[in-house]
């Protein structure tokens, strides 16, 4: 699903395209592993387009619809001349692909068709320019699945069969490509028909980190960020107290979290400030795309709504729901939390990382705004800082001043103006002016409500 958003397809292309391979694969040899070779190699044959998101943002201007045009046969002659330099884009695809496939342990004949997806039946395929009998039947197989599948949904079935026919002993052996005509229109019919999930019975699971890793490669300034936001997520979660079935889907959820921002071109990821709107919508969709994806995947059903979740604030400002406080649990609240801490602490192409004092000052000072739950900031500080238990952490550079901090202390303990005046030897008019600034800085109009925001962030 990764591989189809960062390719501009809908996340069941890879799924729908192995369909398609498996039927063509049993007209042409009848029933056997072949199928579920082919089916697996159609599966995993976008795995390794995030690693080189970045080289095709610079050679189309945008990853994600300009790969979406190579696939749909509509780049214009200023893209087809680009892809003439994208013989090292595919070779990191490749190998990428090819490694998935060996750390998920499968099949030799699955990691040898990934290594040569691109190859071509004339030798013009990519990165090694094979030729047919060099290029493994699985490629031509996958290959075709995919012509069918993307060609017809865009074009249409009858332009897209006529343009398979003519590129037959070019891009595929002609046997191979007759054999799909015949059959295109009826097996496009039976994707119609919803495929249940089949039990893989003892299938080694696959591990979040590696799915967490794939993501990130998108942007070279991100590697690692979902696996040290996990680890930071789960310690922050033990800090709090949650029970240890509530830590896994933390750590899980920050691990898969980032699943839709496949979709979202690089060009926006790069851009430093404030985003144009239009671009602003894509990634409000982000968190949509994840929790689409999670939900379809039984195991993801819980750590996939944790996720989805990852980018809602207290005051409604978030995204994608822009759910408010009430509606934001607690392993949601540690996960923004955790999420911003990391992204404040690492570097970014328009600045560098801040240090650990200047992200919990801007962290705390965000949760004093309303948008963080200040408890949650809390304790991924002190996760960050290696502590062992959770520990008042103040808000850098004084949000209050050491007056203004003096004045709240006395009346937050019931004392009136008069009164404070009285014992700080100044005149009831001056404390006026200091809890009108209290309240403007911690956005309160209540003692009372002062009070509390300046206790849950440790300033009294």
């Amino acid at each position: 699903m990764v591989g189809d958003l960062s390719m501009g397809q809908p996340f069941d292309q890879s799924r729908r395209t192995a369909r398609l391979v498996q039927m063509l694969a049993n007209a042409c040899n009848g029933a056997g592993e072949h199928t579920e070779i082919g089916r697996q190699v159609a599966l995993l044959r976008w795995s390794g387009c995030t690693a080189n998101a970045e080289g095709f943002t610079r050679l189309l201007g945008d990853d994600v619809e300009g790969r979406n045009a190579m696939l749909s046969q509509t780049l214009n002659a200023a893209g087809l001349r680009a892809m003439r330099r994208s013989t090292p884009l595919a070779q990191i695809h490749c190998e990428v692909s090819g490694d998935i496939a060996s750390t998920l342990g499968l099949r030799s004949e699955v990691e040898h068709g990934l290594r040569n997806v691109f190859e071509q039946y004339d030798g013009a395929g990519r990165p090694s320019g094979l030729r047919h009998p060099q290029v493994p039947e699985v490629v031509y197989q996958v290959l075709l699945a995919g012509d069918l599948e993307i060609l017809s949904r865009m074009h249409g079935l009858e332009a897209a069969l006529q343009w398979i026919s003519s590129h037959r002993d070019q891009r595929y052996p002609a046997a191979l490509a007759t054999e799909l005509l015949q059959h295109a229109e009826d097996w496009l019919d039976q994707l119609r028909q919803p495929q249940a999930v089949a039990s893989r019975g003892a299938a080694a699971p696959v591990s979040l980190t590696l799915v967490g890793d794939v993501i990130d490669l998108k942007l070279p300034w991100l590697a690692g960020y979902s696996r040290r936001s996990s680890e930071l997520a789960r310690e922050a979660a033990r800090l709090s107290g949650l029970p240890a079935l509530a830590v896994d889907h933390l750590g899980q959820a920050a691990l898969i979290h980032g699943i839709g921002r496949a979709a979202v071109p690089n060009r926006i990821w790069n851009t430093p400030g404030a985003l144009l709107e239009g671009d602003l919508e894509q990634v409000r969709l982000v968190p949509y795309w994840t929790s689409r994806a999670c939900g379809q995947i039984p195991a993801l059903a819980v750590s996939g709504q944790v996720a989805a979740h990852a980018y809602e604030r207290l005051d409604g400002s978030g995204y994608f729901r822009s759910l408010n406080a009430d509606a934001l649990q607690t392993e949601h609240r540690l996960l923004a939390a955790a999420l911003a801490w990391q992204a404040l602490v690492s570097d970014r192409p328009w600045r560098p990382a801040f240090s650990h004092d200047a992200a919990a000052c801007l962290l705390l000072e965000e949760a004093g705004q309303g948008r963080f739950d200040p408890r949650s900031c809390q304790a991924v500080i002190a996760a960050a800082c290696g502590e062992t238990s959770m520990t008042v952490c103040k808000p850098c550079g004084g949000l209050l001043s050491e007056r203004e901090t003096e004045i709240l202390r006395r009346i937050s303990t019931g004392g009136s103006n008069k009164e404070v005046a009285r014992q700080l030897g100044i005149s009831p008019s001056t404390v006026r002016t200091h809890v009108e600034s209290v309240f403007r800085k911690l956005q309160c109009t209540t003692r009372a409500a002062a009070t509390l925001k300046a206790l849950t962030l440790g300033l009294i």
